[in-house]
């Protein structure tokens, strides 16, 4: 599966953005997806993931009550709504996508998952 993730820019603390996570192929309900994100000068840190049906999902204790992660299998895309930017969650923005062991399987590390999208900007402003 090849991953195109999309939808970032430049918002005000407070305000909110919606990134997606498309996806190549016919059989992306067959993945998990999470996505994760690249501050300058830090390690890739786990934000979300939602298991294949779209009925389990997780978050990060940061970004707990602000992000919700979706996902649309018919149209092969997978949603981060992002609300309530800190300046904090500025970082580029990943997503990526496993074959996992079960449908209601959730992945919040990143060792597990073998594909990846290239990323997109999120710069929040103070």
């Amino acid at each position: 599966v090849q991953l195109q993730a999309f939808g970032g820019g430049l918002v005000q603390a407070g305000g909110s953005l919606r990134l997606s996570c498309a996806a190549s192929g016919r059989t992306f309900s067959s993945y998990v997806v999470g996505w994760f994100r690249q501050a300058p000068g830090k390690g890739r840190e786990f934000v979300a993931t939602i298991s294949r049906s779209g009925e389990n999902s997780y978050y990060a204790d940061s970004v707990q009550g602000r992000l919700t992660i979706s996902r649309d299998n018919a149209m092969n895309i997978v949603y981060l709504q992002m609300n309530s930017l800190k300046p904090e969650d500025t970082a580029v923005y990943y997503c990526a996508a496993e074959v996992p062991s079960s449908m209601m399987t959730i992945l919040s590390t990143a060792g597990p998952y073998h594909y990846w999208g290239q990323g997109t900007q999120v710069t929040v402003s103070s």
